[in-house]
């Protein structure tokens, strides 16, 4: 008997703070800069922020989709927090991002605020309808982000960061072999052709360069697809770069998540019309080598499931970089 294959991992901490949870002058501040009382809440059921995040409705009638985390849950959340304030002030308004409304720091806990919108994380297994509806906004955020508002740093900056990810496994034999053991079939090859990779990657950051808006982290639980349109949420990685390069970052969790074969799908968007073949390859190098590597890192505090997550598109990412 065949057994069925198992899920794809979650996008989800595990450990999401509710309101409850929330010191009692956070909640009240939350209540004083929205104008009104808390009702009730909804919690997001996907994200891996370790924080609160809710659709909160007030007193007053209106809705808000509010954020609040401090180092407590984990050190880099409140950076991540801070960056996406100001990278909600930089958006173009042709970009189908919600809303910043108001948002405020103690410099313990950073609290935002969006409009809330209508719409659904796409299902999973990914259905054909839902990933054609994704990969359009992809197109459009292209054109509405080229060229990229000004105040953003260049994506290439993250791209050498996660260049290194392959050099530091090869420098490291314990974590190489955890790696090589974790991708399964690809660890043969991986090994066998680990010095060649290491050597796409020194292209990679200049690779990625280019003018676009990126938005850094797109994955379907970054994405919510409203009736009549598709909200890309999450945005404190955004940054300038290659037109193709949310495209590229995307496909390796549409992959893992049973969506269908990256390599055509990339090939056939708009945004990768004109793409260097080299060029793509040393950015998924790259990328790769940042999901493998983290992968068989101990997790990050309050954040368990992230490593299985990387787990799974790098090797999705892998099996793709195989074909290139």
């Amino acid at each position: 008997m065949t057994s069925e294959p198992s899920p794809p991992p979650r996008a989800f901490s595990g450990s999401r703070l509710a309101w409850a949870d929330l010191p009692r002058t956070v909640r009240t501040r939350i209540a004083t800069l929205a104008g009104s009382d808390v009702i009730s809440e909804t919690s997001a059921t996907s994200g891996f922020s370790p924080g609160y995040a809710s659709l909160l409705e007030l007193g007053s009638g209106t809705r808000l989709f509010v954020k609040a985390v401090s180092a407590e849950q984990n050190p880099e959340s409140p950076v991540l927090a801070r960056a996406e304030a100001r990278v909600a002030a930089l958006l173009p308004p042709a970009v189908s991002a919600p809303a910043l409304r108001w948002w405020d720091d103690d410099g313990t806990w950073v609290i935002l605020a969006f409009e809330a919108v209508e719409g659904r994380s796409p299902e999973q297994p990914w259905r054909p309808e839902d990933l054609d509806r994704v990969l359009a906004a992809l197109t459009d955020l292209a054109a509405a982000g080229t060229p990229a508002p000004d105040g953003l740093r260049s994506v290439s900056g993250d791209v050498e960061a996660y260049a290194t990810g392959w050099a530091s496994l090869a420098a490291d034999d314990a974590a190489l072999d955890r790696a090589v053991a974790a991708v399964g079939p690809h660890g043969a090859w991986l090994r066998a052709h680990l010095p060649e990779i290491i050597g796409w990657c020194d292209q990679a950051p200049a690779a990625s360069a280019g003018t676009t808006l990126v938005h850094g982290d797109l994955r379907a639980d970054n994405v919510m697809l409203g009736p009549d349109r598709v909200w890309l949420i999450d945005w404190p990685h955004a940054t300038v770069g290659a037109r193709w390069f949310d495209l590229l970052g995307m496909l390796p969790s549409v992959a893992m998540q049973n969506g269908g074969d990256p390599d055509p799908l990339f090939w056939a968007h708009p945004n990768a019309v004109g793409a260097d073949r080299d060029a793509v390859r040393a950015v998924l190098a790259a990328l790769t080598g940042y999901f493998v590597h983290g992968a068989v890192q101990p997790p990050p505090l309050g954040i368990a499931n992230l490593r299985a997550f990387q787990l799974g598109q790098g090797i999705a990412a892998l099996s793709w970089l195989r074909e290139l």
